[in-house]
């Protein structure tokens, strides 16, 4: 299985590929969603996206646009792993086609719970 992991921190993207490692994950990595986009093009598909909101360049909410918009990307499961944590945002992301959204911080057991609900994990 691979997963695209979508966030401007180093660190995060260290976390959440450890965290997916461990559950038998392969991980492409971007810094912002240009990035991904890139990734998503030229490094064959994904089973799920975990992408981040505040990034440079293109951010997460743009990004979850992109890719529900685009036939070849629009049904692979996407999960918002942010900060943001205002109601409005959540349903903001929910509403254009996020699968799942993660509050920053989070543990191995809560992206593997929400994983699991997304059917991408047993």
């Amino acid at each position: 299985m691979r997963a695209l992991v979508v966030d401007d921190s180093r660190a995060i993207r260290g976390i959440i590929k450890k965290m997916l490692g461990e559950i038998g994950f392969e991980i492409v990595e971007a810094a912002h969603g240009i990035e991904a986009i890139q990734k998503l093009r030229d490094g064959g598909p994904v089973d799920v996206m975990l992408v981040d909101w505040n990034m440079p360049e293109m951010n997460g909410f743009d990004f979850l646009c992109y890719v529900r918009g685009n036939p070849a990307y629009k049904d692979i499961p996407l999960m918002m792993v942010t900060s943001e944590t205002e109601m409005s945002q959540m349903a903001k992301a929910l509403e254009a086609g996020a699968n799942e959204y993660v509050m920053k911080p989070f543990s191995k057991e809560v992206i593997a719970d929400k994983l699991a609900m997304l059917g991408v994990v047993a």
